[in-house]
C-alpha cells in the first residue's frame, strides 16, 4: 500500500465500486455524511448496493440521495425515521432492512475491522432482534415477503448471576465511506463532535476505506494522541474543503427576550 493515500477526485476515489457492493457508511444522522464520495456514486449510476450506515439520510441529503435513485437494494441501520421515500420503498417490497439496535450495529462494525467474528451482546434479549419475525422485506400487496431469524444465545455468569446473552455476527464491507474534519497523506484521521459516533468502526469495516476530509495536512501535523483513527485503516483520502453544505434534519429555535427588535 502507498504511503501517499490521496487521490484527486471523489469519482476517481469511488471509480472501482461496481454493481452490487456492500458498503459501511460513517455519519450520525447527517452529521459526518461523506457528501462528495455518495455524490460520485450517485453520478455513476450503481445500482444494487448494499449499505451499513446509522441511517439512510433524509429525502434529499445524505445516502437519501441514492435511495431516490433506487440504487440501493439493503439497508443495514438503526434508525429510519427521517426519510419519506425510505419509508415507501421499504412498505412496497422495493427495499430490504435489516434493523439493529445502534450500540450493536456500532460493535457489528468495529468487530469485523478487528478480525472478530462475533460477539455475545445483552441487547435484544427476549425481543424479535433475538427471537426473529422482524420484516425486512414487503410484498407489494403489504405482506411479509421475509423476516429475520432467530438468534443463538448463550447464558454467562454476571457478577454472580446467571443472564442470557444473544451471539451477533460481525461485519465487514467491500467499501467503507466516511467523512472526517481533518487528514494527513498517510491516512490518520480526526473527526468531529457526533460525527466520530459510526465513522471510525464504519471505516474499519471496510476492506477499502475512503476518506473525505476537510483538511488534509502533512504527516506529523496531527498529534498522534488526536489521531482518532489509525491510518493503516484508511486506503484513499481526498481534501473537501470546509466550506462545503452541511446540513442538520431538524432546526429548533428558541425565541429570546428582543429578538423581533433584533
Amino acid at each position: 500500500m502507498p504511503i501517499d493515500k490521496t487521490v484527486a477526485s471523489a469519482e476517481e476515489a469511488v471509480a472501482d465500486i461496481p454493481d452490487g457492493a456492500t458498503l459501511a457508511v460513517g455519519g450520525f444522522g447527517l452529521s459526518g455524511n461523506p457528501m462528495a464520495l455518495i455524490r460520485a456514486i450517485e453520478a455513476r449510476g450503481i445500482t444494487g448496493l448494499k449499505v451499513v450506515s446509522n441511517n439512510c439520510g433524509v429525502d434529499d441529503w445524505g445516502l437519501g440521495l441514492l435511495l431516490r435513485g433506487g440504487q440501493i437494494d439493503k439497508m443495514t441501520s438503526s434508525y429510519v425515521g427521517e426519510n419519506k421515500e425510505f419509508e415507501r420503498r421499504y412498505l412496497t417490497g422495493e427495499l430490504e432492512l435489516e434493523l439493529t439496535p445502534q450500540g450493536t450495529l456500532a460493535e457489528k462494525l468495529r468487530a469485523g475491522g478487528s478480525g472478530i467474528g462475533a460477539f455475545y451482546t445483552r441487547a435484544g434479549v427476549g425481543t424479535q432482534v433475538q427471537e426473529g419475525g422482524l420484516p425486512q422485506r414487503y410484498n407489494a400487496d403489504g405482506t411479509v415477503a421475509q423476516a429475520s431469524q432467530p438468534k443463538p444465545t448463550a447464558v454467562f455468569d454476571v457478577n454472580g448471576e446467571p443472564q442470557e446473552f444473544v451471539l451477533e455476527e460481525a461485519i465487514t464491507t467491500d467499501f467503507s465511506l466516511v467523512h472526517a474534519l481533518r487528514g494527513d497523506r498517510h491516512g490518520n484521521l480526526v473527526f468531529n463532535k457526533a460525527a466520530r459516533q459510526f465513522s471510525p468502526p464504519a471505516a474499519m469495516a471496510g476492506r477499502i476505506c475512503i476518506a473525505q476530509v476537510e483538511e488534509l495536512v502533512e504527516p506529523g501535523e496531527i498529534d498522534p494522541d488526536a489521531v482518532h483513527l489509525p491510518g493503516v485503516f484508511v486506503h484513499r483520502i481526498i481534501e473537501v474543503g470546509s466550506d462545503i453544505e452541511k446540513r442538520i434534519e431538524r432546526r429548533t429555535v428558541t425565541e429570546t427576550a428582543g429578538s423581533e427588535e433584533s
